[in-house]
């Protein structure tokens, strides 16, 4: 979609509907009358799915440790979308929302149906590593953190996410 890929490239504050309409082929009064505004249009076009393995086939004991190892492949994967979104979130509601309900609606979710009590506080922990590794590694770039290799990220901030797995206490 147009939409996406202008978002992506260029950021939520540097997008213009008149550049998305330009990228789709389209009249811009055909995106404000089905959108209403860009504000619209860009919570309409930032849903993720971010493919979340099932932890039902991996032991629990290192299920962890799996977690940040995957996420660390989305993050990787050259979705521009994904990391767009991150950069967004920061300061634009709509797209803060938006990652919420992404870490809520799957995360969350995907926890609840191994039988985990408080999978939302257990998906807010989580996220907070994930998407706080994300922003020092893929939106800042903070040298040391983008230098350390991916099996030593694996292993230490797996270790958290294991805890927040284990039982809650």
């Amino acid at each position: 979609m147009a939409a996406r890929q202008i978002f992506a490239d260029l950021g939520y504050e540097r997008a213009t509907i008149r550049l998305i309409a330009e990228k789709a082929a389209i009249n811009v009064s055909m995106v404000i009358r089905y959108f209403g505004s860009k504000e619209n249009l860009f919570a309409t076009v930032a849903v993720f799915d971010l493919r979340l393995p099932d932890l039902e086939d991996i032991p629990k004991e290192s299920r962890g440790l799996h977690l940040v190892r995957h996420f660390l492949a989305r993050w990787e994967s050259g979705d521009r979308e994904l990391q767009a979104l991150l950069k967004v979130a920061v300061t634009h509601e709509t797209a803060r929302q938006a990652m919420t309900g992404i870490f809520n609606d799957q995360l969350a979710a995907n926890l609840a149906l191994q039988g985990l009590d408080r999978p939302r506080e257990r998906a807010c922990l989580i996220a907070s590593q994930m998407l706080g590794l994300a922003l020092v590694r893929y939106v800042f770039a903070f040298s040391a953190c983008v230098n350390l290799d991916d099996d030593e990220v694996v292993e230490r901030v797996g270790k958290t996410i294991q805890a927040y797995l284990d039982e809650w206490s």
